[in-house]
């Protein structure tokens, strides 16, 4: 099924490859399961984890997946609003930090083992830094609250942009993205867009973001409330969404998210910003949700009410709200833990131990 108003040919196309996914894999992995050396289902959520990934990828063959981090980075025209409590620069400043390797995604991206894709989808100055990927639409988006953040065709390109780059990891062989962003004023436009596509009040969906006071809160909700009145989008329509409330960090990876899902990559979410990409690939291919992970559960209100509208139950939850792909990245480790349980431990026949049906 094709998501409302989506004429572009290239998202369309990768719209009709999503799938749902392979429940006999995923029943064939649990099988493999309760063959090993342990009482049926102990390992509850990691187990569940295992059958998950098997479904995704529609093979019960638990081999190691090569691990990327997609953080796309953009400026937001709403920052102007003041509902930051950092100014718009930070935004290319980040990324300086992000391809020197001292931000926190830098270091945990290592640490598990991924390689960490950055891409300019949009900051206000143009990044130039080979370890940069430019795939601008622009240099940020318009703010909201005085007409749509950007056009229509904006945020198709940017969402082709997304499928271009999951595809060419899929042909490197990547099996996991996991997504991460950077934008400053982006906690803003995710909070508008769960507004928008849950029918719910700015006041139920706005948090702190980067650590804004009373005030700065206030003008965050105040943001929410005009741009919703000003670009009335309706739910059903995510494109309209998109294009009225988001950025362009959001569309780029919401477009990772349809071209990694039609590809049979495993997507892992982090908080409220790339999970509002996830809302919106959601509404325009309900299959994708299946291919999806939930690392966490971040403060930000708009977060539990997202994974709630997909069905997601998170793994952990630190109450990170850094963003980056920071609290996606450590569910990389305990992806590896699932696969290998399922790929090395023995099975009763195996060791000689008796297996009695528990």
């Amino acid at each position: 099924m094709i998501g409302v108003g989506v004429s572009d040919p290239i998202v369309a196309a990768t719209i009709e490859r999503i799938r749902p996914v392979d429940a006999a894999a995923a029943a064939e992995m649990q099988a493999a399961l309760d063959r090993k050396t342990k009482p049926r289902r102990s390992l509850g959520r990691l187990e569940e984890l295992s059958c998950r990934i098997a479904a995704i990828r529609g093979t019960a063959e638990p081999v190691a997946l090569s691990k990327a981090v997609v953080l796309a980075a953009a400026d937001h025209g709403v920052a102007a609003e003041g509902v930051s409590a950092y100014p718009s620069e930070v935004t290319a400043q980040m990324l300086s930090a992000f391809v020197s390797g001292t931000a926190a995604i830098s270091v945990l991206a290592t640490q598990a083992g991924a390689r960490l894709v950055v891409v300019d989808a949009g900051v206000l100055v143009p990044f130039d830094d080979p370890a940069v990927r430019s795939m601008r639409v622009g240099p940020g988006t318009r703010s909201f609250v005085d007409g749509p953040a950007m056009s229509r065709q904006e945020a198709l390109l940017a969402l082709r942009n997304g499928i271009e780059l999951a595809e060419e990891l899929s042909a490197e062989g990547v099996g996991t993205v996991t997504l991460g962003d950077m934008g400053i004023g982006n906690t803003t436009s995710a909070a508008a867009l769960t507004a928008a596509l849950l029918s719910r009040e700015p006041e139920e969906v706005c948090g702190r973001g980067t650590g804004v006071d009373e005030d700065g809160l206030h003008r965050k909700v105040e943001a929410v409330r005009s741009g919703l009145g000003i670009n009335a989008v309706d739910p059903s329509d995510a494109l309209a969404a998109l294009s009225a409330l988001g950025g362009f960090e959001i569309a780029t990876l919401a477009g990772v998210i349809l071209g990694a899902a039609a590809s049979g990559i495993v997507v892992v979410l982090d908080g409220v910003i790339t999970t509002a990409a996830a809302l919106v690939a959601a509404e325009l291919s309900p299959d994708a949700t299946g291919r999806m992970i939930a690392a966490h559960r971040s403060p930000e209100p708009a977060h539990a009410l997202q994974l709630e509208a997909l069905g997601l139950e998170p793994l952990f939850e630190l109450d990170m709200r850094l963003g980056e792909g920071s609290g996606a990245a450590l569910a990389l480790p305990v992806i590896d833990a699932a696969l290998a349980i399922a790929r090395d431990m023995g099975t009763f026949e195996e060791a000689g131990v008796t297996d009695a049906g528990a």
